[in-house]
């Protein structure tokens, strides 16, 4: 038998409730075969926030697992010996931070911070243009950035300080040539300003783009995704060498890590996601010069919720038989010499070209944010389009309707977090409070706040701030106070589906003698996936109504507001993080107290079983992603509204 290459890393991304449920997992996982941890953390953490924050309610350890101080770092790790392992930690806005109180236990472990191996996610203009955890404006962000990087090159070398994702740029709506172009343009921007703030050595520099790494998206069509591989690594290659003038191939290497598409993932019929999964690996890992460092797979219902830790081993043992079971590890690169894959690759290499030739006019892709932002939404919008009208099909979706029942079917199929984790997670970051050493505390965010302020590498004051107890909310309001908030673009004003099943729908609204009518589309709560939310708004923009939709992170008091200042006359809400059942009454209840008697819509990753008590809750409708007709959506709206018209 032939020589096998040695597989990528598999891990699977996970995290839920609390750091103790979550290093349960953990262990579980590892002891099945999972050779990496890949960590997901909550909305606050992501966002800064404690769990006893009012933006908190409703979304403590939905998404991931709350990491609020140094006691939470010492839970999930416990028995996970880390420095043997490869962790990643899905964090961006606060990733010095996280990185922070993961050395500081380290440390505590005695384990040194050169023995550390794993990633941060680390890349903030994703979040501005497509996942929405940001919390500081774009300078201050770089900065953060800069310093992380800075820093890993002289205490963790072995660590990759940045995991540029084009990822969610895909989610977003990217083609593959935006998906590479806006990826790329990103670490030129990042790149440049390490080299350029003179915290590296020239002599160092080399070091320092070998450790830059990506996190890349998998889609179904498998032959254009693997060739978009071969080109990411023939662009990476040629730009390090050109621009940065690194002489070493192994540090212009491109190293990425992938997991596979997962907004091609469907509520209808979700066991077909199985078969997408698998085919969307194979874009990673057919390729033996493009593939892929590790692989995480989502699990076939994460459309619906929550994975248990039985669908999350059916992803892991999808890789397993992949890497052991086929013969895919036993031969060069079965694709060289393909005249289709060496066209295909061509072809994504000098459109990519000269998309980040536009990006390099505009200034760079963190001048570029409100354009690129503007570009994605309209290419998401297109592909919406494309759905709707049935040009693109999606099994079980829009076409091949017809089903059996499904034995996978029912209550049980995904994991639900327990509401009382929020109280919990309270009393928890209270207590912690309570049991420190003030002084320590005070001096501790005193250094951290004049590290901002002055420009000082802001890696060694954050852990001293963990070892002293500070927690995540306390870190990013320190940096809050110095750098500022920030509000990204929307871009939603420049997109259009221009179906005719929405002109259809204009055409009515517009010739109704009070006018058309006038929506508020909001996200309450910490959620920033707003693809659905941007979509819905343009679309009711294309129907003929006045919309109104002002972005991400909104409480129940300022949706209130606002839908009463607007003088709306329905009210859509938009949420994928699980935290429904929490925020919906709660906002329902601020419209009433201020006076707002409108109907409410409710979008989102809303199972089946809690249908009902929203609609009991006083939800006018519900629509989750099998709704995918937006003219039938818009043309409910309009009804709605209607008939509640003298």
């Amino acid at each position: 038998m032939a020589k096998r290459d040695r597989p990528w890393l598999m891990r699977t991304y996970s995290g839920h409730s609390t750091a103790e449920a979550s290093n349960e997992l953990y262990r579980t996982n590892l002891a099945k075969g999972q050779t990496g941890l890949s960590i997901a953390f909550d909305l606050p953490t992501q966002t800064g926030y404690d769990p006893d924050h009012p933006l908190a309610r409703g979304e403590v350890g939905k998404v991931g697992v709350p990491v609020a101080h140094l006691g939470h770092m010492r839970t999930l790790l416990d028995g996970i010996p880390v420095g043997e392992m490869n962790t990643s930690m899905t964090i961006n806005a606060p990733a010095a931070w996280m990185l922070g109180l993961y050395v500081a236990h380290a440390e505590e472990t005695g384990v040194a911070p050169e023995l550390l191996r794993g990633t941060t996610q680390n890349d903030i203009v994703k979040e501005y243009l497509s996942r929405g955890t940001y919390i500081f404006p774009p300078g201050p962000s770089l900065r953060l950035i800069v310093d992380t990087i800075a820093y890993c090159s002289r205490h963790i070398p072995r660590w990759n300080p940045i995991n540029i994702c084009s990822y969610h740029l895909q989610e977003a709506g990217a083609t593959p040539v935006q998906e590479i172009a806006y990826s790329l343009a990103n670490a030129i921007d990042v790149l440049d300003a390490v080299r350029d703030s003179g915290q590296v050595p020239p002599e160092r520099f080399e070091q320092v783009v070998g450790s830059i790494s990506f996190f890349v998206n998998a889609g179904i069509r498998f032959v254009e995704e693997t060739a978009k591989m071969r080109a990411f690594t023939e662009m990476w290659d040629r730009l390090t060498a050109e621009r940065y003038g690194v002489k070493d191939p192994r540090m212009r290497r491109f190293r990425y890590g992938v997991q596979v598409n997962s907004l091609g993932l469907t509520e209808s019929q979700p066991e077909n996601n199985v078969q997408r999964i698998v085919l969307e690996a194979l874009g990673v890992t057919l390729s033996k010069r493009a593939r892929a460092r590790s692989v995480q797979l989502p699990a076939w219902n994460e459309a619906l919720g929550l994975p248990r830790p039985w669908d999350q081993q059916w992803s892991l043992r999808i890789q397993q038989v992949l890497a052991y079971e086929t013969d895919l590890l036993e031969y060069d690169d079965i694709l060289d010499g393909s005249h289709v894959f060496e066209a295909l690759t061509a072809g994504l290499i000098e459109g990519a070209t000269a998309e980040m030739e536009e990006v390099a006019a505009l200034g760079g892709a963190f001048r570029a944010i409100p354009e690129l932002k503007a570009r994605l939404v309209a290419s998401q919008t297109e592909r919406m389009r494309r759905i709707e009208s049935g040009e693109q099909i999606l099994v079980g979706v829009n076409d091949f309707t017809s089903t059996a029942e499904s034995p996978l079917s029912g209550s049980g199929q995904i994991l639900k977090v327990d509401p009382a984790v929020g109280e919990q997670m309270r009393r928890d970051v209270e207590n912690w409070r309570a049991s420190r050493n003030d002084t320590a505390v005070r001096r501790s965010l005193d250094e951290l706040r004049r590290a901002a302020e002055d420009g000082t590498n802001i890696m060694e004051p954050t852990i001293a701030a963990a070892r002293a107890g500070i927690t995540t909310g306390e870190w990013a309001d320190t940096l809050r106070e110095v750098f500022g908030e920030y509000r990204a673009p929307t871009g939603v004003s420049g997109a259009g589906h221009s179906s005719e099943g929405l002109r259809l729908v204009a055409r009515r609204v517009r010739s109704w003698p009070d006018g058309p009518p006038r929506i508020l589309v909001a996200k309450p709560g910490l959620d920033g996936h707003s693809n659905g939310a941007e979509q819905i708004a343009v679309a009711a923009r294309d129907a003929g109504m006045e919309v109104v939709y002002e972005g991400i992170r909104v409480t129940p008091e300022q949706i209130a507001a606002t839908a009463r200042d607007e003088d709306v006359e329905v009210v859509g809400l938009s949420i994928l993080s699980g935290s429904h059942l929490e925020l919906v009454p709660t906002v329902i209840a601020a419209l009433r107290e201020a006076g707002v008697e409108v109907p409410v819509v409710v979008g989102g990753i809303v199972p089946d079983e809690d249908r009902s008590a929203l609609l009991a809750a006083g939800t006018a409708a519900v629509y989750t992603p099998r709704n995918f007709e937006l003219a039938t959506i818009m043309g409910e709206i309009a009804q709605l509204v209607e008939s509640r018209r003298p």
